[in-house]
């Protein structure tokens, strides 16, 4: 438990409640300042991540993992590689700098980043030309494979919620 003195409390309590200390459960938010304190170390140490593929990959998870914040890659993606350069799945910080040049090497050899964003958008830019039906769903903002819009679609639709008319207001 951690107790901070009255001070410190929130301006907007009443008078009452500044009297006394305020006090803070420490389970999940201390997990949160410890994790926090960790990055700002490694931060004023220089240590941060990996960079491949214009991508900073985490240093602290297992090489498996880490390659897949790289967008393009995922799971099965990230095993080929790994199998392809027989590289052991070990943490990424734990790399040589042989080892991290063959990675970006052989990650190059993929479809990543900013290149699938460009693929995907001539793929629609493509259906919309030729006037198909998938393509004619884009350009109307409806769902493309086969869902109900009757009653769904609410991503597609961008419509709110349902309750959102109800909320209660406050008069003052």
């Amino acid at each position: 438990m951690l107790w901070l003195s009255p001070t410190t409390a929130p301006c907007n309590t009443s008078a009452r409640l500044q009297q006394f200390p305020v006090m803070f459960a420490l389970r999940a938010s201390a997990r949160r300042s410890a994790d926090a304190g960790r990055r700002l170390l490694q931060n004023a140490q220089g240590v941060r991540g990996i960079r491949i593929g214009n991508t900073e990959v985490p240093d602290d998870k297992k090489l498996a993992y880490s390659l897949q914040h790289i967008k393009g890659i995922g799971r099965s993606t990230a095993r080929q590689i790994l199998c392809e350069l027989q590289i052991e799945n070990k943490p990424t910080r734990e790399l040589s700098g042989i080892e991290l040049e063959l990675l970006r090497d052989e990650v190059l050899n993929y479809n990543i980043g900013h290149n699938v964003d460009q693929e995907t958008a001539s793929c629609i830019k493509r259906l919309v030309a030729i006037q198909s039906y998938r393509g004619i769903r884009h350009v109307a903002g409806l769902p493309c494979r086969g869902q109900r819009t009757s009653t769904n679609a609410r991503t597609r639709k961008n419509r709110g919620t349902p309750f959102a008319a109800f909320k209660m207001t406050s008069h003052r």
